[in-house]
């Protein structure tokens, strides 16, 4: 198992959630692509989303059929500003690259928002710590997990 991933699934254990990280046969940079592999709705995909909010990092989970909208997030958590990061701002926020960010296993906890329209579905898909892996969870135990914010995103 690749490092990033076992840290995934070390910090899932430790939560006492028992999802285990799956392998897919290709990268799954997009919510598309990955729920064309896992055969589901796009919806369904929770995408891992790092964002910079007055420069702090901050992590939105957002459904797979979801556009963000920063100012809605913004307002959400009281910033003044809120922009995507790059590359290299989320690999140092998250210890992952851009399409494998897992919504744990971060070098420190990120202050995160959940999409609630993630809760309609009974299984939601987050990516594993690397762009070819995914990880089952429902909704409870993505917020769970993540200790975030169930809030509007868009």
């Amino acid at each position: 198992m690749h490092p990033r991933n076992q840290e995934v699934q070390d910090a899932l254990a430790q939560a006492g959630i028992a999802a285990q990280i799956e392998v897919l046969d290709e990268h799954a940079r997009t919510a598309a692509r990955a729920a064309e592999q896992l055969g589901c709705e796009v919806a369904a995909i929770a995408n891992s989303l790092v964002f910079l909010a007055d420069d702090e990092p901050l992590l939105v989970m957002a459904s797979g059929a979801a556009r963000v909208d920063t100012d809605v997030i913004a307002a959400a958590v009281g910033a003044e500003s809120v922009t995507k990061a790059n590359a290299q701002q989320v690999r140092a926020a998250t210890g992952q690259a851009i399409g494998g960010v897992a919504p744990t296993g971060h070098p420190t906890p990120l202050r995160t928002l959940v999409d609630p329209e993630l809760g309609a579905h009974d299984t939601i898909w987050a990516a594993g710590g690397t762009p070819d892996t995914i990880v089952p969870l429902t909704f409870q135990q993505l917020v769970s997990i993540t200790a975030g914010h169930v809030t509007t995103v868009r």
